[in-house]
């Protein structure tokens, strides 16, 4: 999670960006809009959430790994943490 307040305004921007986004999918779908503009809504919507996931992902990286570890121990669960959140990510 971001920690700083730039940091957190804009992942709030982005969130609201993207209910904006999902609430405008929905009234296209609501209306029968049709495939071709509602896909690329929904591509849209992916974008975005894969962009403010990127963005949270990067914070995340750089609170873990800017201070060293105390010990192999820690920093070895620092680095499964990650790799669990990446595969996540990439799913």
């Amino acid at each position: 999670m971001p920690h700083s307040p730039e940091e957190k305004k804009k992942v709030l921007a982005r969130i609201r960006r993207i209910r904006g986004q999902c609430e405008g999918l929905e009234r296209a779908l609501e209306a029968g809009a049709d495939c071709g503009p509602v896909l690329q809504q929904i591509a849209a919507i992916r974008g975005a959430v894969n962009g403010l996931m990127s963005e949270v992902l990067e914070s995340h990286l750089r609170e873990q790994f800017e201070q060293p570890a105390r010990d192999a121990v820690g920093r070895r669960a620092r680095v499964d943490e990650m790799t669990s959140l990446i595969r996540s990510y990439l799913k």
